[in-house]
């Protein structure tokens, strides 16, 4: 039997379950299964802008089910990584909305490797290791830039693997700061690395300056950096000898920057004028760390100049002030090729550190708490900014009215105002009935608007035409006795193959915007072109954007194609062979 101080100390002492609710784990396994009760149904989203963004997604997956490989056998704007576990995560929640799972799949792979960051850390602090974990999850649950592009409140359905790869980087940054374990440092590192390389290419240079701060200041010693680096490589060499994934990868960025020929100074200058909120207070922290820091700093070089070593070396970049300078240049660095994303919040974890280290160190108290200011000031705007666009979007969505469709499967999980609605049918009447003046537009080379694909008018009746299309080309098959097996959309995004279970087309990129991600056609495209069975030309409205890809794409579908009107807002080539044969076999 027990004595009676040895059940007092026993019902003192916290349970396993107990300990196991009140820990890091808890919240991110919580969290993990709320986000997959959510993609067991269809919730529909408030339309926002460049809301078709995220539609390539829909048109990789179906194209990775096809058998079709991305960079291998078809053009892609980024890294494949998003595109299969968009791909996965589809098949296990086939009643997800498409936005919510292009914007959760990466968790997959960010959510294991953040709970090995908080088994570290709450080793040493429990408190830590959610300080760390938090912002994490509230940048990874909500899908929200934190910069704004239109003022209406609506999702963001574009950028998302910017957001991605600034988790990765959230990741990546708490390893390096916070994680003392060498092998769980390690894998870590090299994990988050092939991750970055694999979404964004321009995400692993990002990672790469942190890697290599990290490693020049000391906290990643040349052992564990070599078996990171060996790790990264061998996970790489796998992927090239199977499928020869990276050099396609890299030919296809190399096509890119061929296509975007612009300097890089004024998109630096671009990056830090639209983070300038964040930036000045981290500026700010920086100058304030320098000076407090410029005695030991000058000690060490002294040391170093003295008595050259390693270890003098990491004693003088193991610096906080160079710490923050470098996070900030590879944040910048990364936002320069960006349009939306949740810009720089990987300096959260560092800045944590640089607080803690200032408040219980000796510093001067005055100064610990400018310190503390600072860096709150630098940490408040992502996360202020991502809250209040979730709050206005989906509070805003409770007056919304839903997109009616017949065809478009989850990808119609729509909302949007009833005045947008009215107007977005309106202005189809008259993009129909005026279309000699959008073709002025066109010819002038502008747009109708200069936000139209940010316009949430223009997103819902684009919806709209996809589903009447659809209705258009079921009935052109029916009455001819033809089918479609390849379908492609000369336009931005090609949902078309998805949503009719067809296939898309080999070689043919997607995210198509000719100024920026669709390089000049080679024989591998033109082939898969002439070999379409039907390719469909948007006209509502007229766009220079879709005549540039048009131009591209004509000259392989003439004279192989026929051009016929489809429906009000879309023409359509369709394959003369294909006719030929539904031809014959009615006379037959």
């Amino acid at each position: 039997m027990h004595s009676r101080t040895e059940l007092d100390l026993e019902a003192q002492q916290p349970s396993a379950a107990r300990t196991f609710v009140r820990s890091p784990f808890f919240l991110l396994v919580i969290t993990a299964g709320v986000l997959a009760l959510l993609l067991c149904v269809t919730v529909p989203q408030p339309i926002g802008p460049m809301f078709w963004d995220h539609y390539l997604y829909l048109d990789a997956a179906n194209r990775i089910r096809d058998g079709q490989i991305p960079s291998v056998d078809f053009f892609t704007p980024v890294g494949a990584l998003g595109y299969y576990l968009f791909a996965g995560l589809q098949v296990v929640f086939p009643n997800g909305q498409p936005l919510l799972l292009a914007s959760w799949c990466l968790l997959l792979v960010t959510g294991p490797l953040m709970a090995l960051v908080v088994f570290d850390v709450q080793k040493r602090s429990a408190l830590f290791a959610h300080a760390i974990l938090l912002p994490f999850l509230l940048f990874s649950v909500l899908p929200f830039n934190t910069g704004d592009f239109y003022p209406y409140p609506g999702s963001d359905g574009f950028g998302i693997y910017n957001r991605q790869v600034c988790q990765l980087l959230y990741v990546l940054a708490a390893a390096l700061v916070h994680i003392r374990d060498r092998r769980i440092l390690v894998f870590v590192v090299a994990a988050a690395m092939v991750a970055l390389f694999f979404v964004k290419i321009t995400g692993a240079v990002a990672g790469t300056v942190l890697c290599l701060m990290a490693f020049a200041a000391g906290r990643m010693p040349f052992k564990s950096a070599l078996a990171a680096a060996l790790l990264f490589f061998a996970v790489l060499a796998v992927a090239e000898i199977s499928v020869s994934a990276v050099s396609a990868y890299l030919n296809d960025i190399l096509a890119l920057l061929a296509v975007n020929d612009d300097s890089l100074l004024p998109r630096l200058l671009q990056a830090a004028s639209l983070n300038a909120d964040l930036l000045i207070p981290a500026g700010l922290l920086g100058l304030v760390l320098f000076v407090a820091h410029l005695s030991s700093f000058a000690q060490s070089l002294r040391r170093l100049g003295g008595q050259p070593s390693l270890s003098a070396l990491a004693r003088v970049f193991d610096q906080p002030f160079l710490w923050l300078a470098t996070f900030v240049l590879a944040g910048i660095l990364f936002e320069s090729q960006n349009t939306g994303s949740q810009a720089l919040i990987f300096l959260l974890p560092l800045l944590l550190k640089i607080v803690a280290d200032e408040v219980t160190g000796a510093a001067l108290q005055p100064r610990a708490i400018a310190v503390a200011i600072l860096a709150l000031a630098a940490t408040l705007p992502p996360a202020t900014a991502v809250l209040q666009k979730s709050a206005r979007a989906w509070i805003g969505a409770i007056n919304n009215v839903p997109l009616e469709s017949r065809n478009l499967k989850t990808m119609g999980a729509v909302n949007l105002r009833p005045i947008l609605a009215l107007r977005a049918e309106r202005l189809r009447d008259i993009y129909t009935a005026h279309r000699p003046a959008f073709d002025a537009f066109a010819n002038a080379g502008e747009l109708p608007s200069f936000l139209l694909y940010s316009d949430f008018d223009f997103q819902a009746g684009w919806l709209a035409n996809i589903d009447e299309a659809i209705d258009a080309m079921r009935a052109y098959e029916a009455a001819n006795g033809v089918r479609f097996e390849t379908i492609l959309n000369i336009d931005f995004t090609n949902p078309f193959p998805w949503l009719m279970d067809r296939s898309a087309p080999k070689h043919v990129a997607i995210g198509a915007d000719p100024f920026r991600a669709v390089p000049p056609p080679d024989e591998n495209v033109r082939a898969a072109l002439r070999s379409v069975d039907i390719a469909l030309v948007p006209t509502c409205p007229v766009t220079n954007v879709n005549r540039m890809l048009l131009s591209l794409y004509q000259p392989s579908l003439q004279p192989g194609h026929e051009r016929v009107t489809l429906t009000r807002c879309f023409d359509a080539f369709i394959r003369k062979e294909l006719k030929a044969t539904a031809s014959a076999a009615s006379s037959s």
